[in-house]
């Protein structure tokens, strides 16, 4: 019923930017929270930043100062741009909702962009 799209990745070099997107279409509740998680190789999925509807954000200390989450409420759509790109932040970068009705709590993933910083 939900689905999120993104796009943006990519093979970037060292220092470069890219600007990541999720759309998220279907039946989704005003009150919510998307956001960003990546898994580099061999290594555990970890929460890369999140934005709620009401436009309240954190950042992993990794990223912060880098990176930069937004989103259009209106169109259920966040941003991720990321500057400064590191080796490091290699990984499969995944889109993440929270979906919160008077009642409940629903989650959705993206299926993941592949996001690779190298010379």
């Amino acid at each position: 019923q939900v689905q999120l799209v993104e796009s943006g990745g990519g093979l970037v070099q060292p220092g470069g930017s890219l600007e990541l997107s999720c759309a998220a279409s279907g039946s989704i509740f005003s009150i919510n929270s998307m956001g960003w998680y990546r898994q580099p190789p061999g290594k555990q999925r970890e929460l890369v930043a999140h934005i709620t509807s009401g436009g309240r954000i954190n950042y992993a200390d990794s990223v912060k100062g880098r990176f930069t989450i937004s989103r259009d409420n209106a169109k259920n759509t966040v941003y991720l741009q990321m500057n400064s790109l590191k080796p490091e932040d290699t990984a499969v970068y995944y889109c993440h909702l929270e979906d919160y009705s008077d009642y409940e709590r629903l989650e959705y993933w993206g299926q993941g962009t592949q996001v690779t910083v190298s010379s």
